[in-house]
């Protein structure tokens, strides 16, 4: 119990800043290792390090939508 301090608010907003934070970071990553396997497999044009990015953003956004319904009791 915490005495002579200010009761915790709800720190909901830390849960949306973690889920900004894995969304940019997996964006960053997928360039990263689409740039790299571009390199890899000698593509003629940039082909991984459109398609990862995109994906990551695809399946991050379905990820955000699931985690941030409310659950039904």
């Amino acid at each position: 119990m915490q005495s002579g301090t200010e009761p915790r608010h709800n720190s909901s907003w830390t849960k949306y800043m973690g889920m900004g934070m894995q969304f940019f970071a997996s964006i960053l990553l997928a360039l990263w290792v689409g740039s790299m396997a571009d390199d890899y497999f000698h593509f003629s044009g940039a082909l991984l390090i459109w398609i990862l990015p995109l994906l990551a953003v695809l399946f991050n956004l379905i990820r955000i939508v699931i985690d941030t319904q409310k659950k039904k009791q």
